[in-house]
């Protein structure tokens, strides 16, 4: 079990991108009250589990970990809040969030129901991954360890087309229009998730020809990070701005003065990608 809430701001959530439940529209998953799911769940915390888990890599196999967060990094930040010394076991931080002079949402909490359309909402300063927790995400940037941001400006050019989502059903591209059927109850999970947040990105920022994969490509990054481009940049997050909270800060032009030297509070912090190679895109 995770933390509860941010450290020190409300619990928001977004349920025109994700559902009330965080997994709108997605079938085939066991119910959470289901056997199965009890019989796998620890009672462990999360920043216990892992501390566990590192330990467990260093003593047995010694090699350093990568860790990837495709959310909120709440967790992530209380882990080195609370086991610094573990530190020296992380081979590198990658996650999914913040934007390089863009955003998806902005400080006004339920703007959209303001019934306007997104265009006309021009205070699009943060990610929501970022937004959720800004003071979560400064203290991961400041841990001294080595960083990777896959930004929405790079996400949002990896976009699931309907000749993609075919191909995740295991067919081809019927007509144009329809998709075959899954040839795996995996494959008919995964279908069910991209159809919903299609729909929910067409409906709130226009995007027509599919949804972007963001958080999946943070394990490609793992797999294949010669797929990206990236350059090593100072990134802050803005904690104090009535309408930028939660934007990501990156410091083109090094008018900080930062220095390669280290990845911590003084040096340059972050890894940016910067671009995909999308034609890496297959199935």
């Amino acid at each position: 079990m995770g933390a509860a809430k941010p450290l020190i701001r409300h619990v928001r959530h977004d349920p025109e991108i994700h559902g009330v439940d965080g997994l709108g529209g997605v079938r085939g998953l066991p119910d959470a009250n289901s056997n199965i799911v009890k019989s796998i769940v620890s009672p462990i915390k999360a920043i216990d589990g892992m501390a566990a888990s590192m330990k467990f890599v260093m003593d047995k196999l010694r090699e350093k970990v990568s860790i990837v967060s495709c959310g909120p990094m709440t967790n992530l930040a209380l882990f080195i809040s609370v086991y610094p010394e573990l530190l020296y076991c992380v081979e590198e931080i990658i996650f999914m969030g913040g934007g390089v002079g863009i955003g998806n949402r902005g400080a006004v909490a339920g703007k959209y129901s303001l019934g306007l359309p997104p265009l006309m909402l021009a205070d699009e300063y943060a990610e929501f991954n970022v937004l959720c927790d800004p003071e979560a995400a400064q203290i991961v940037l400041n841990a001294p360890v080595k960083k990777t941001m896959i930004p929405i400006n790079v996400t949002h050019t990896a976009i699931v087309t309907h000749d993609i989502h075919s191909k995740i059903l295991g067919g081809s591209n019927y007509n144009g229009f329809s998709v075959p059927p899954p040839i795996s109850n995996l494959r008919y999970t995964l279908s069910t998730l991209i159809t919903f947040f299609a729909d929910t990105y067409k409906h709130t920022f226009g995007f027509n020809s599919g949804p972007p994969l963001h958080d999946a490509l943070t394990i490609a990054y793992v797999a294949h990070p010669e797929f990206f481009k990236c350059r090593r940049y100072r990134v802050d997050v803005e904690l104090s701005g009535a309408h930028s909270i939660g934007q990501t800060v990156v410091d083109i032009w090094n008018y900080s003065g930062a220095t390669e030297d280290r990845w911590g509070q003084d040096g340059k912090n972050c890894l940016v990608a910067e671009s995909l190679d999308v034609r890496y895109h297959t199935i």
